[in-house]
């Protein structure tokens, strides 16, 4: 009793406080202590009798205020009957002074969550609210507050709410009727959303429920400046519009409001209005718009015709479109006008006589409102087609005028394109097959106009003919292709590419007419000799046959023809000794690359490519370099540096892909070829000598080249791929990558053995070939002939480590960070940097199945740029410039969020390589300031007059690509806030003067562009 005792003095103590001494800590002192069973709700409101009683205002306000935030707190923890005599207490206090009221609506608040309301509760408070508060007098909080109590009692009391019909309605409508803030108003429109989606009666009040909302369109609110509730205007916009577009009850109401602000001057409000009338569309029927269609359509050509705003044509074109397929749902009796036939009719009345007039403003207006339409439905596309197509076909043919015919030949565009919405219909009334032969020959035609522009558009119009399957006959189809023939062979390069682009698209849809019509005369083009042609143009139609193969190989039948045909051109090269056969290689190689590419799609094309492909180029390669041994006149071309790195992607591509059992298959063989010299699967297998790369001697010298074409198949193999007598392999390649003279053949050797140490499974054999690589590296790097080799292999293990986060990494990468004080390999080192952070085209990138872990940039930022800045600080002047080099690559190469965070401690060094007189540390520099200009202004703001003086000495480098990222950087500034820059606006413009006559074009250009920044700095409007 005692303890009972002392909780019901600690409650009462703990109620005198917070009503008279303003203690508000005390409610939450409360609520805990009857969650925790201390006291009980109805011990509580006898605690607050004498205030609840109190003849002063303030003091009842004051007590109602403890128990109404108690009851948000603890409202789970109330019993049914304790919630009844609440809910009757609190709607008596309804009636009680305007300062007790606040209060009173918080209590009924959390009651209104209580799950053990008695039923006819929800309805009593509302009612209660309706009949004794007027809400709109109330500060905003506190109508938020009767929102929410409506709310949920929407989503517990559903049924009850309904059971009082259109007065539930009528009371909401009276509540909200005035309402200003937009943090209520937010909410307002979700309870009209409940009203009208969940049913709830409206009865006579539709048009005042409308007005009430309505009154707000359109939604003109700027939220002020630091706004913490984050109310933006577009949130108001589409609660709103939600609200107007989800009854077609509001169509008499809304229609006519939407086109009177569709005639406002504000560009915003017809926006708005444009953009409800689409949402609109998706409910309405025919019987709400029946009234308004003229005057909806004569708003909607007003603006097409007479915009100057693309938004504003954009909306337009989308509400029409929206119009028209609303039309089109609408189920048709026998008694009933076909309102969409009628609108069409109006639509083309309007519009068809434009689109005879090709040179004139409001053809393309109307087309547009054409396709708007026709595009909504087939039924609508049939319509218009109907009058529109022979029409386009008749002005075509009346118009000779190049520029005229590409007009009207894009609005014929326009419509085949909608057709490939529904495919080709096998229908009486599809226009488009009654004009097929009209259609074939306005393309055709315009595909042999000397207009270029005609041409593309032409070319354009044949492709979408092409994916309608079923249009084109097998003649016309072999029409097409002897157009694509001729445009990519012997047309402007532009024509020549889009004729490649339709090829490429038509290919795997008629595979058989390309493979056996398209293919065979490109390849007699390829193996024709024109003596009466300049070298330089037979090796253009070489190029354009070479380019036009690989397009075509976009389906594996089609493949199975042209990779023959490349092939056997390569062998042709290879025999051949004529000028340019290097770059003819190369292009083959770049060929068989998009081949391979396109072949990846599918695994039975894959595979095909890699059989066939990769052991020829290999016996190609393995025969040249035989030749070379033994005659090096000849068979030279396809073992030069140019070449093989030309064939590294092909293989590469050709590899990535495969299955792992099909790529054990083929390694079970290369790799014996390299390790053994075993050549049996190789085509035409006779060869002179043995093939060892890996052995000594002068004589295999070109054999070891051939390590590029290793490095792009194991490289590329799938990580479950075994790889046969892999400790072997390595520690041949570890070998050549540090004893061969050649660069080309040390760098593909460390890239290659780099590639498998990425991929090879951690453990005791890694650890091992790890440990052997750095015994050999260290004691080169010192001292001796070979330091370039030695520095090669230690960037390339060490960017394989880094990527997998192996443990070495760092040891590599702090000796690495030694040899940026070393004269001969500082500057290397430097570079080495650019190397450890970039992505690698041909090894080491997850293209190529590499371990590439995440945010390894950010690791590598973090554990070494202090030791970079650290170096720097303590370096030389004459070995400075290399870590201010490598700190520029690192920070070049890292994401940007990143790099915004670290500036402040690293721009200063940042400034300072600005004048390393070193062009690759300038270009790197300054490609990393660019970007921060545009995302830091602030920080940069703060060095502005540096900046501004570094790049306008830079705009003056001797290198090109120096200017022009100073030029870039210059225009970037003017990011920064206008009051930096005014003080330096006009030494900027006439710095920039000079470079305007700068005689390298790309240079003028950047030049022109900073300029006209700088010239409008702080005009009005910026």
């Amino acid at each position: 009793m005692a303890a009972a005792g002392a909780r019901v003095a600690a409650l009462a103590a703990a109620v005198q406080d917070f009503v008279s001494g303003q203690q508000d800590g005390r409610a939450a002192e409360v609520a805990a202590g009857m969650k925790d069973g201390n006291w009980t709700v109805l011990q509580l409101v006898e605690a607050l009798g004498s205030c609840l009683e109190n003849t002063d205002p303030r003091m009842r306000g004051r007590g109602i205020q403890l128990l109404s935030q108690v009851l948000l707190q603890c409202y789970s923890l109330l019993q049914e009957k304790e919630v009844l005599h609440l809910v009757l207490f609190y709607e008596n206090r309804l009636q009680d002074h305007h300062l007790v009221i606040p209060s009173v609506l918080q209590g009924l608040r959390a009651l209104s969550m209580c799950e053990v309301l008695s039923p006819g509760l929800a309805v009593s408070v509302l009612k209660a609210i309706f009949q004794e508060v007027h809400v709109q007098s109330l500060l905003q909080l506190d109508r938020h507050t009767v929102y929410s109590i409506i709310i949920n009692f929407m989503s517990s009391r559903e049924e009850e709410l309904k059971g009082l019909g259109a007065d539930f309605t009528f009371g909401f409508i009276q509540m909200m009727d005035g309402e200003k803030d937009p943090r209520n108003l937010l909410v307002a429109f979700q309870i009209v959303r409940d009203l009208i989606a969940k049913n709830y009666a409206l009865g006579p009040f539709v048009e005042e429920l409308f007005e009430v909302t309505s009154c707000y369109f359109p939604i003109d609110f700027t939220p002020p400046p630091n706004d913490p509730h984050g109310i933006q205007r577009e949130d108001l916009i589409l609660s709103l519009r939600a609200v107007l577009a989800s009854t077609p009850q509001f169509a008499e109401f809304l229609l006519p409001l939407l086109i009177e602000k569709m005639d406002s001057d504000l560009q915003s409000a017809k926006l708005d209005s444009l953009q409800t009338l689409t949402a609109c569309c998706a409910i309405y029927g025919q019987k709400e718009l029946q009234e308004f269609l003229p005057s909806l359509w004569s708003s909607l050509r007003r603006e097409v015709f007479q915009t100057a705003s693309e938004k504003v044509e954009a909306e337009c074109l989308a509400a029409l479109h929206a119009l028209s397929a609303c039309l089109s749902r609408s189920v048709l009796s026998s008694d009933t006008e076909d309102l969409l036939d009628s609108f069409l009719s109006n639509i083309l009345q309007d519009c068809r006589h434009h689109l005879c007039e090709p040179d004139m403003k409001l053809v393309w207006p109307s087309a547009k409102l054409l396709q708007a339409a026709a595009g909504a439905s087939l039924r609508a596309y049939y319509r218009i087609t109907r009058v529109v197509l022979p029409l386009l076909l008749e002005q075509y043919t009346k118009h000779p005028q190049s520029s005229q015919r590409r007009t009207i030949l894009e609005m014929l565009l326009g419509f085949l394109e909608l057709q490939q919405k529904w495919g080709l219909v096998e229908e009486d009334e599809s226009t488009l097959l009654s004009l097929r032969a009209s259609i074939c020959s306005v393309v055709f035609s315009a595909l042999t106009d000397p207009s270029v522009q005609l041409q593309l558009i032409g070319i354009r119009a044949l492709t979408v003919l092409g994916s309608l399957q079923g249009f084109l006959s097998h003649s016309d189809l072999e029409l097409v292709a002897d157009h694509l023939i001729r445009l990519t062979l012997h047309e402007d390069s532009q024509s020549s590419e889009a004729a490649m682009e339709a090829a490429a698209s038509l290919a795997p849809i008629y595979p058989k007419v390309f493979s056996g019509h398209m293919v065979p005369r490109l390849e007699e083009e390829l193996r024709s000799e024109r003596e009466e042609e300049s070298s330089h143009d037979h090796c253009s139609l070489r190029q354009r046959c070479l380019q036009a193969l690989a397009a075509v190989s976009t389906h594996t039948s089609i493949v199975k023809e042209t990779v023959p045909v490349l092939l056997q051109h390569l062998r042709k090269l290879q025999k051949g000794s004529e000028s340019g056969t290097i770059q003819g290689m190369v292009s083959v190689c770049q060929s068989l690359h998009r081949v391979a590419l396109q072949c990846q799609k599918d695994d039975d094309g894959c595979w095909y490519f890699h059989q066939t492909v990769v052991p020829c180029l290999l016996a190609m390669a393995v025969q040249a370099a035989m030749q070379e041994s033994a005659h090096p006149l000849l068979g030279k071309a396809l073992i030069e540096e140019e070449v093989l790195t030309a064939m590294v992607p092909v293989i590469s591509a050709a590899t990535t892909h495969l299955s792992p059992e099909l790529a054990a298959q083929s390694v079970s063989h290369v790799v014996p070829l390299f390790l053994d010299g075993e050549v049996s699967f190789l085509p035409q297998n006779s060869f002179p000598c043995s093939f060892q790369p890996f052995e000594d001697g002068e004589c295999f010298d070109t054999q070891r080249r051939l390590v590029a074409l290793l490095m792009a198949f194991v490289c590329s193999l799938p990580c479950k791929v075994a790889i046969p007598q892999q400790d072997r392999l390595l520690r041949e390649l570890l070998a050549l990558s540090c004893s061969c003279n050649c660069p080309f053949t040390a760098t593909t050797a460390a890239k290659c053995f780099a590639g498998l140490v990425n991929k090879h499974p951690a453990g005791q054999q890694l650890d091992e070939i790890l440990q052997l690589a750095v015994n050999r590296m260290e004691p080169s790097l010192v001292e001796g002939p070979r330091r370039m080799q030695a520095l090669t292999l230690l960037l390339w293990v060490t960017k394989a480590l880094v990527l997998r986060y192996h443990p070495l990494s760092s040891h590599l990468t702090d000796k690495l960070l030694g040899l940026l004080s070393d004269v001969e390999l500082g500057p290397v080192a430097a570079d080495g940097f650019s190397l450890l952070m970039a992505d690698s085209p041909d090894v080491l990138h997850k293209g190529c199945h590499a371990d590439v872990r995440i945010m390894f940039r950010q690791r590598f930022f973090t554990n070494n740029v202090p030791k970079l800045v650290q170096g720097f600080h303590g370096a030389g002047p004459d070995v400075k410039a290399n870590y201010l080099k490598g700190l520029s690559h690192v920070l070049n190469h890292l994401p940007k969020p990143v790099l915004v965070t670290e500036l402040p401690t690293l721009l200063s060094l940042l400034l300072e390589a600005l004048s390393c007189s070193d062009c690759v540390v300038q270009l790197s520099t300054l490609s990393c300031l660019q970007p921060l200009l545009l995302e830091a202004p602030q920080i940069m703001s703060l060095h502005v007059d540096t900046l501004v003086t570094k790049f306008l000495s830079l705009t003056s480098s001797p290198t090109m690509a120096v200017r022009i990222a100073a030029l870039r950087c210059a225009h970037a500034l003017t990011s920064l806030p206008a009051t930096v820059l005014l003080p330096y606006k006009a030494r900027v413009i006439r710095a920039l003067a000079k470079p305007l006559d700068d005689k390298k074009r790309l240079v003028r250009k950047e030049a022109v562009a900073a300029r006209g920044e700088w010239f409008l700095l702080g005009s009005p409007g910026r």
